[in-house]
């Protein structure tokens, strides 16, 4: 039973559900002390052990439920066959027939006997013993799903019922007609068994691949189906991103160990170090100011990066965001207190889809917001650059530039579209510490991250 727990935590962790070593160690502990012999009260105790929240519960849950739900062999015959078949099979026995090259049923091979026996425990367990001995929880791919199924019945001896079929049809037509049916259900039942099994152990792989093909896929295009997607896939990076940078950054309060001050505070013990002396060195309280062109040419992209500014509240402690196309808003409010899906809504239904006007949302920004800007400041834009040929306000972006510890600026265009048509991203660029193309999720992550990084 050790052994299929060790196999439900990993096809867990496949489905998402974090289970760490003290976790699964807790789980193995209270299936320990409940039993197997009641399987809801094990499910509960693996739920009440291993899950963290309810959507946890509800994997877990669906989890369990596939993991334990073995495929059964099915019948290869109706039971009146079969009581047909055995009782022609007990008559024969005291006179065994015997064809031309002295072949019985009785020198079957070992799995044929067990399939013309029809005995479901036995299969059973020899489909989870090639299961094991093929290593079946190593699949991945939809693709390996015949290799798999062909790799078990090998494991189970199919080359020797292959020569006994191919015997009994001389000699007993009626005897191998039941073989076979029985092998087609054995087959049958195999493929379940793979196919449960990619369901339990190759999600994992699958749903990498999907969120890596996502990851370099342009925001910009993303189809209405894949937004929900999307959006899970930006709280994982910004959840990756607080992990990262947000327990390093703990330690860091605390300094470094000042070895000379320990051992000189600490001279009267023979310098064994019961007080210690810290280096501390003074940061500068770390703020954020994002700018986020929501018109309609960008709008989806300005959707997920609010988002993952938003979700990165844990690692930077002042997060100021405003959002604009003809002019500019403060959003900071609706995106603290709103679920994301309901703050994405008000804030493009206040300023969004419509015609850019940089200069005009940088002016009010200078108007009203422009304290917000200290020499701890780093502010982010985010946008295309594109000023519908207005006033491009470069002269506001150079104050800014000059009131700000840092400028970036993340541009979702392409860089070879720079300074075409109505783009003023070479004025811009001028006056910025850090331009980044940000077409995509995997490079927003990476812009987020060299600017969050700078804090530790």
């Amino acid at each position: 039973m050790q052994e299929n727990l060790h196999r439900f935590f990993r096809a867990a962790r496949g489905a998402g559900v974090h289970v760490s070593p003290a976790e699964s160690i807790d789980a193995m502990r209270a299936v320990a002390a409940v039993g197997l012999s009641d399987r809801s009260v094990l499910r509960d105790a693996l739920l009440l052990t291993l899950a963290k929240s309810e959507d946890e519960k509800k994997v877990l849950g669906a989890c369990f439920d596939l993991f334990f739900a073995q495929p059964e062999p099915d019948p290869a015959q109706p039971q009146s066959a079969q009581d047909e078949t055995a009782e022609a099979d007990a008559a024969a026995s005291s006179q065994p027939s015997q064809d031309a090259g002295g072949q019985t049923s009785s020198n079957l091979g070992p799995l044929a006997q067990m399939l013309l026996s029809q005995d479901r425990n036995e299969i059973s367990a020899a489909i989870a013993n090639a299961a094991s001995a093929t290593g079946l929880t190593d699949i991945r791919y939809f693709t390996q799903r015949g290799l798999f199924s062909n790799r078990m019945l090998e494991a189970m001896g199919i080359q020797r019922l292959r020569d006994d079929l191919d015997a009994l049809t001389e000699a007993n037509p009626a005897l191998a007609e039941r073989l076979q049916a029985a092998l087609d259900a054995l087959r049958e039942t195999v493929r379940d068994t793979v196919a449960q099994a990619l369901a339990l152990y190759g999600r994992e792989e699958a749903e990498n691949l999907r969120h890596e093909v996502l990851r370099n896929a342009p925001l910009s295009r993303i189809e209405p189906r894949q937004v929900d997607e999307m959006r899970a896939l930006i709280r994982q990076i910004a959840r990756r991103l607080r992990e990262r940078y947000a327990k390093p950054r703990k330690r860091q309060r605390r300094g470094h160990l000042d070895v000379r001050r320990t051992l000189r505070r600490n001279a009267a013990w023979g310098s064994v170090p019961f007080l210690t002396a810290w280096k501390r060195r003074h940061r500068d309280k770390p703020k954020i100011v994002a700018l986020c062109d929501v018109s309609g040419s960008v709008a989806r992209v300005s959707d997920f990066f609010l988002l993952l500014i938003h979700s990165l509240h844990e690692v930077v402690s002042d997060v100021r965001s405003f959002a604009f196309s003809g002019h500019l808003i403060e959003v900071s409010d609706i995106l603290e207190s709103k679920p994301p899906e309901e703050a994405m809504a008000e804030i493009m239904g206040k300023v969004g889809f419509g015609s850019s006007d940089y200069g005009s949302s940088f002016v009010d920004f200078e108007k009203q917001f422009m304290s917000s800007v200290t020499q701890q400041t780093t502010v982010i834009v985010l946008g295309d650059a594109r000023s519908n040929n207005l006033d491009p306000g470069a002269d506001i972006v150079k104050r800014i530039s000059e009131r700000a510890k840092r400028l970036v600026w993340l541009n979702p265009e392409g860089r070879m579209t720079w300074g075409w048509g109505d783009s003023e991203m070479p004025r811009y660029q001028t006056f910025c510490n850090v331009v980044r193309q940000c077409a995509t999720a995997q490079q927003l992550e990476r812009a987020v991250s060299d600017i969050v990084a700078t804090y530790g």
